[in-house]
């Protein structure tokens, strides 16, 4: 007998395709759809207020008929002998029923129809759900945040209360569902089930949500607990088919592995079926996954107490630097090897505003080099929006290139632009080079520019939680401080690539991560950082 697995649903929703929007990689350009739904709110409540005064038209009118047939059925014929109350019925009947009529057929929803029709194309696509979705699963990877944390919307540093409903829980398990995540599938179902066990409305049945889990806890193998959830399912609609089928299924599999097993029989279930399973996080691409989301939590720094004594702080005036010379750059050892500081009071407030300014309007999908084809293009371990921006975009951008290759020593002229990144919800990227590597396509050939020596990193936002800078080879975490920049090598003077650079951003779990970067690379470094005379130097 063949299993009947639930069809593969998509959301049917009023959205209009919005061609490469992917709002939510940005928490920046998010924040401009709230005063869109803002414009749309005082649209739809002029609506109201004009649907409500034809009410009240329609309802006194009615009032006023009602009171005069009273009258008028309480004796007919000598109510229609005055002669007034003759013609006003006559006039009623003509005139003034075909005026309310047209009363209640008047369309007060055209005003707010032309603005939801002309907002509706830079709403959200059903990608932008489905990237929300999935960015809230990654953020409870991440952190290890269970769904009832998240549902309840008790995250650490928010100043706003949110929960999802029922109904909320259902979509995200449904999203995990039509990607065959069935781990996140059941986590969120899980909790579906347990916000309707709760008496919450919704609009999602226990008969639906019961339907996704089981299939989803048999897709792990556990065929007790899937004969148990669809036993609960058949109690709730003995009508439902598929449920009857593949309950039929599940026992004839259970029958199977009794013939097979020495004594006829398998071990029983947790009595508790709603949310006694608890499965593996299925393994994927990333090999050092485990290590780099530690970090993510402050877990697994490897800070010891001998690394810390050879970490110091000082003024840096990069050997007599003239620009430097007044107001020496505050320099931080953040790790000893390699060698990883950070500058403070890099950026002002005023800078940082006007940078964020001029990046908005440029953002755009922040893309990753194919290493096989060196192509760009978009990937699913890098959520963030990006930008480039020229010293001719403003005379700040010139001056912050200059302000780096003072407190650097290196060449601004053969770096490449300042680059802004804003990341979204969930906003993150994951462990990665900056520098090319020898056995992928050489991606800066065309720049003639030599490979990435070196990365200056601005933070322009304090972030709330999450978002911290990792190195999971070091065992590094560097947290976002707004204003201050963090500094590293990222080839040895050889021209070597240092592999112990290989970092991350961390998801943002709450807040908005602002950050600007420059890549410097290797021509005209020459002389001021020579190489050395071994491969590791």
């Amino acid at each position: 007998m063949r299993l009947l697995a639930l069809p593969v649903l998509l959301f049917s929703r009023i959205f209009v395709w919005y061609a490469q929007a992917e709002f939510f990689t940005s928490i920046g350009q998010m924040s401009d759809l709230i005063y869109k739904e803002k414009d749309l709110v005082q649209s739809l409540k002029e609506y109201i207020r004009a649907e409500e005064f034809r009410i009240s038209r329609i309802k006194r009118w009615a009032e006023e008929a009602d009171e005069l047939a009273k009258k008028s059925t309480s004796d007919p014929e000598g109510f229609l002998a005055h002669p007034v109350n003759a013609y006003k019925l006559v006039k009623r009947l003509n005139s003034e029923w075909a005026d309310l009529e047209n009363l209640v057929l008047e369309d007060t929803t055209r005003g707010f129809i032309a603005n939801l029709t002309l907002q509706r194309q830079f709403f959200p696509n059903e990608e932008d759900e489905k990237g929300a979705a999935k960015a809230l699963m990654r953020l409870q990877d991440t952190y290890r945040l269970d769904s009832e944390t998240i549902s309840r919307g008790r995250f650490p540093g928010t100043k706003y209360l949110s929960s999802l409903s029922a109904d909320d829980c259902f979509d995200m398990g449904k999203i995990a569902y039509n990607d065959g995540d069935y781990y996140h599938t059941v986590l969120w179902m899980e909790q579906a089930l347990k916000q309707l066990d709760e008496g919450e409305e919704a609009v999602s049945s226990k008969v639906t949500v019961l339907d996704y889990l089981s299939y989803a806890v048999f897709q792990f193998g556990d065929l007790h607990r899937a004969v148990a959830l669809t036993r609960q399912l058949v109690a709730l609609d003995s009508n439902h088919e598929r449920a009857e089928s593949n309950l039929h299924y599940f026992e004839k599999l259970i029958d199977a592995e009794k013939k097979k097993s020495p004594n006829n029989t398998i071990a029983e279930p947790d009595p508790d079926t709603n949310l006694g399973g608890i499965y593996a996080r299925p393994l994927d691409y990333l090999p050092e996954r485990d290590v780099y989301e530690a970090l993510c939590r402050g877990e697994g720094v490897r800070m010891t107490s001998r690394r810390q004594k050879r970490l110091f702080c000082r003024y840096h005036n990069a050997n007599m630097n003239p620009q430097l010379l007044i107001a020496p750059a505050k320099e931080e050892d953040e790790w000893d090897s390699p060698h990883i500081v950070r500058y403070h009071d890099v950026l002002s407030d005023e800078e940082i505003n006007t940078i964020k300014e001029l990046a908005k309007p440029k953002l755009a999908r922040a893309t990753v080099r194919d290493p096989k084809t060196g192509v760009l293009t978009v990937a699913s371990y890098r959520v963030s929006k990006s930008a480039w921006l020229e010293e001719d975009d403003d005379s700040v951008i010139a001056r912050v290139n200059r302000r780096m290759q003072a407190i650097t020593g290196l060449s601004v002229d053969t770096a490449e632009l300042l680059q802004v990144a804003n990341y979204g919800l969930g906003g993150q990227y994951e462990p990665h080079f900056d520098f090319s590597r020898k056995e992928e396509a050489d991606v800066f050939k065309r720049l003639g520019t030599g490979n990435r020596v070196a990365t200056f990193l601005n933070y322009m936002s304090d972030v709330e939680a999450g978002g911290a800078t990792v190195f999971p080879d070091l065992g590094a975490a560097i947290w976002p401080k707004k204003g201050t920049a963090v500094f590293w090598y990222n080839l040895f003077r050889s021209g070597e690539g240092d592999y112990r650079t290989r970092h991350a951003a961390c998801p943002v779990l709450v807040g908005s991560k602002w950050v600007s970067n420059k890549w410097f690379h290797e021509r005209g470094q020459e002389f001021l950082r020579p190489c050395g005379l071994t491969e590791v130097d």
